[in-house]
């Protein structure tokens, strides 16, 4: 009896002081005539320009109704809590991840946060939702075209860069972005990601009737249809735009579905501009929406209960009914989201505004964060892209760069305790390379040879589809930064279709976009195609880039050259004559492009194979390599095409290196020659082991403009155990030619070694 006489007591006392702590703080205050004043968090925000006097007063004030505040938070939620059993064990301390700042203003803070920060709990106090140490996270995006593609790497980047769990990417897209980012993720070979692709084209019938006014375009309302599109046993995913930058663990946003309540479905970020409340301008007409409507950059999907609601039909009666009297969505998809949710507002869970801060021109985005810790998501949702006008645009634009330029192969991490599931071409992989021997010599030779290189074909727009004559020929080259000057003169001497793969860091490709992006010449042709393979290891994989440029032919012929060559003026259509000349289609030919050379920067180019014989004569052209490498061209015959008026074969030599024409199911060049040194002959050797006749053409020839010196040919004059090393891997080839081919290969292995 006694014992609960005490408790009685206490509890009366600490009611009593709940209700005169309060009193005494507003007594307090209202003395000191107190005005209150927002609290600047951040560095991004203005300093205060009042006196230093006042804003030590303000601070000691605001100091103080923190303290007060503090205490009568701790005393509520003691008094809250049940009666504490003396006998009970002490409960462990628990630490839940993924802590937020909930925010009050309108709009900015979910709505289960704020009636808890009403009620006086802080979140500190309750356990937050986790995600599983190994749960594997479901992200959708809809990806379409070459800059979309592009653009969606960043995002990824972003993403892999903070996680921690396993990632299913679902990736809606059509078939130009499906074959740009299946081989980008094909040769990333990132553990513990899963890559999906879904037809988008397949998908356009069921959203084609909805005439829409976005930039988008159809692509831009096919996440209407993600429940009918993804597998039916998907029960929830995360749903992004590709102009989204994360700048924390996703795991963070997976975890927010655990807040779902009721029959809310979707999770999605209030919208942060004016635009639903239909007062930008005179006549606006926004579609209907709940207050500021929501912004769909971001949607948090719960698929099973959306498809038990019948998602499908509700959007659709929506959309119809309120097609007849909008005409047309201006904003693809959000407007249709929002106008379901208008009329089913229990269907939504407000998520905090910083998992989708907004940045297009008119946005109030600001009001969203107070510090940079409160950062979850940043959205470009305009298009000028980084290009908006938005108060910190600046720190935004730099966080994004960091993603935009940061080295992808860094991304390429396991992770800890999360066993990734079987890879046969990674398995393979490392078995090859566990089977090489580290104390060789040509160690780091041979690993080149089986190193995956990251690969971004079509960095940039390509429209060209070949003529149907079947005599269609695409230059293929390669190149690295330092030759990027060469890009607009081949332009202009070559009108046809050109196949580059460029030899790239992350930043150089961003370097190269701005250089091509700023090119009258290079954006005025469509034909061109682009192909990023991103730097790794310490050798240029010559092969390796001319193998991705020449898989990326559509053409019946290629020409395979080097960007340092001008072709003459006039030579697509001088090929394409001699395909029908020489019967290519059916015969196996390889065409001669004869090579000549000058040390003059500055040249006339010759406009005629005239013209070109009288420099010769006078010294301002020279053929190919006559005087350091002459054993490459001379079995071309440079006197026999002086006066040759007719197509003439020639037989092959030891190292023989001709630029040729040939037919696009060539064979491709080896692997094992990196660097400087035999990457051509090789290649030639083996066209020579499959029967093709080399055709020298009479009235064709191309250029080589002078250049410093690469780094390889440099490496190849300076260190003798690289030439020991390729001379070696030489040997190496002419024993697999002799396997592979039988008695007519020894002619190989008794050639000249000399490389």
């Amino acid at each position: 009896m006694l014992g609960m006489c005490r408790g009685r007591r206490k509890f009366l006392a600490a009611f009593l002081a709940l209700l005169f702590i309060p009193a005494l703080t507003w007594l307090y205050l209202s003395a000191g005539a107190f005005q209150e004043k927002p609290l600047l968090l951040s560095p991004l925000e203005a300093h205060s320009s009042s006196p230093l006097g006042r804003v030590g007063e303000q601070q000691a004030l605001e100091l103080r109704v923190r303290l007060v505040e503090e205490e009568n938070r701790a005393l509520r939620h003691k008094l809250s809590r049940p009666p504490k059993d003396p006998y009970a064990q002490r409960p462990q301390d628990v630490r839940g991840g993924n802590h937020s700042r909930t925010h009050s203003e309108e709009g900015t803070g979910d709505s289960d946060g704020q009636r808890n920060a009403a009620a006086g709990n802080a979140s500190d106090c309750v356990q937050q939702p986790t995600v599983d140490k190994c749960e594997t996270i479901h992200v959708a995006i809809v990806c379409a075209g070459y800059n979309a593609s592009r653009d969606v790497v960043t995002l990824v980047k972003s993403v892999l860069f903070h996680r921690k769990n396993p990632l299913h990417f679902h990736f809606i897209t059509d078939s130009i972005a499906q074959k740009i980012l299946s081989a980008l993720f094909h040769t990333w070979m990132v553990p513990a990601v899963r890559v999906a692709f879904y037809d988008a084209d397949e998908l356009k019938s069921e959203v084609s009737w909805i005439p829409n006014k976005h930039y988008s375009g159809i692509y831009g309302l096919m996440k209407l249809v993600l429940t009918k599109t993804l597998p039916s046993d998907l029960q929830k995913v995360i749903v992004l735009d590709t102009d989204i930058t994360f700048a924390t663990d996703i795991a963070e946003l997976w975890a927010v579905f655990h807040k779902f309540k009721g029959q809310q479905v979707l999770g999605l970020v209030e919208n942060q501009s004016d635009w639903y409340l239909g007062n930008l301008w005179k006549n606006h007409r926004p579609w209907p929406a709940l207050g500021r409507g929501f912004n769909t950059g971001v949607i948090l999907l719960l698929l099973d209960r959306l498809r038990k609601l019948r998602w499908e039909q509700m959007w659709r009666l929506t959309a119809e009914r309120e097609l007849m009297g909008m005409l047309s969505t201006s904003l693809a998809d959000q407007d249709i989201f929002n106008a379901v949710i208008k009329q089913n507002p229990f269907l939504v869970h407000q998520l905090p505004c910083f998992w989708n801060v907004q940045l297009s021109d008119h946005t109030r985005s600001e009001k969203c964060y107070k510090d940079v810790s409160d950062l979850k998501v940043i959205h470009w949702n305009s298009p000028k892209k980084l290009r908006v006008k938005n108060k910190h645009v600046e720190f935004f634009r730099n966080l994004y760069l960091t993603f935009l330029e940061y080295d992808g192969n860094l991304l390429r991490r396991e992770l800890f305790g999360c066993p990734s599931e079987a890879d046969h071409n990674s398995e393979n992989l490392q078995k090859t390379l566990m089977e090489l021997d580290e104390d060789d010599p040509c160690y780091e030779f041979r690993r080149e040879r089986f190193t995956v290189h990251r690969t971004h074909l079509y960095f940039l727009h390509y429209e060209y589809e070949p003529s149907s004559d079947g005599t269609d020929v695409t230059l293929v080259a390669q190149l690295s930064m330092d030759r990027l000057q060469m890009l607009e003169a081949i332009c202009k001497h070559w009108e046809g279709p050109i196949s580059l793969a460029l030899y790239l860091s992350d930043a150089e490709a961003q370097q190269f976009l701005r250089y091509a992006q700023g090119s009258e010449v290079l954006m005025s042709r469509g034909n061109v195609g682009y192909h990023i393979v991103y730097k790794e290891g310490q050798f240029y994989p010559v092969n390796l880039l001319r193998n991705v440029a020449m898989r990326q032919v559509h053409t019946p012929y290629m020409f395979l050259s080097d960007i340092d060559f001008l072709p003459m003026y006039g030579l697509y259509e001088y090929l394409r004559k001699s395909v029908v000349q020489l019967d290519m289609a059916n015969t196996k030919k390889a065409l001669v492009v004869p090579a000549f050379e000058t040390l003059r920067y500055r040249l006339s180019f010759p406009k005629s194979k005239a013209e070109l014989l009288s420099q010769l004569d006078m010294g301002t052209l020279f053929t190919f390599r006559y005087h350091v490498w002459t054993k490459g061209h001379a079995p071309t015959n440079f006197a026999k095409w002086r006066t040759a008026t007719m197509p003439y074969r020639v037989q092959w030599e030891p190292d023989f290196e001709p630029y040729v024409m040939v037919r696009r199911d060539s064979p491709e060049y080896d692997r094992r020659f990196v660097g400087f040194g035999w990457n051509k002959v090789a290649h030639i050797m083996e066209l020579d082991a499959q029967e093709y006749d080399f055709v020298v053409l009479p009235n064709a020839y191309m250029i080589h403009m002078p250049h410093a010196p690469s780094f390889d040919i440099t490496k190849f004059r300076s260190n003798k155990q690289y030439r020991v090393c390729l001379k070696t891997l030489k040997e190496e080839f002419q024993q697999n030619m002799s396997r592979r081919f039988g008695f007519a290969a020894l002619k190989y292995m008794t050639a000249d070694n000399n490389s």
